[in-house]
């Protein structure tokens, strides 16, 4: 096995397909929509990361468990001054789920 000694730049992740409700006014009862890019978990494959604005360095990113989501909606992509695309969506989360808000910072004195 061969180590690697260089960061190694990250894989898209790939929206599986989710069917389509009958009723998006039925789903808002029982789920939130939350929209952002959608990154794989780097530890736990049963976890998805959405960061809302993945331009901003001090965004946000959400975590939330695949088996909460009961739909993915595929949003326009958004593109930077150098050209790269992101792809976007909205996953619609069940109420009462359990997730994680983290805002990444960097320390500095003031």
């Amino acid at each position: 096995m061969a180590t690697v000694t260089s960061l190694q730049k990250a894989e898209k992740f790939e929206i599986e397909k989710y069917t389509a409700p009958k009723d998006v006014r039925a789903l808002s009862k029982t789920h939130v929509p939350y929209s952002g890019s959608p990154q794989k978990h780097p530890l736990d494959s049963d976890q998805i990361i959405l960061v809302p604005d993945p331009y901003n360095t001090i965004s946000p990113y959400l975590e939330f468990s695949k088996g909460d989501i009961a739909f993915v909606e595929k949003l326009a992509n958004i593109v930077n001054i150098d050209g790269e695309t992101v792809t976007m969506a909205r996953i619609w989360v069940k109420k009462g789920s359990l997730a994680i808000q983290c805002t990444p910072f960097q320390v500095a004195s003031l």
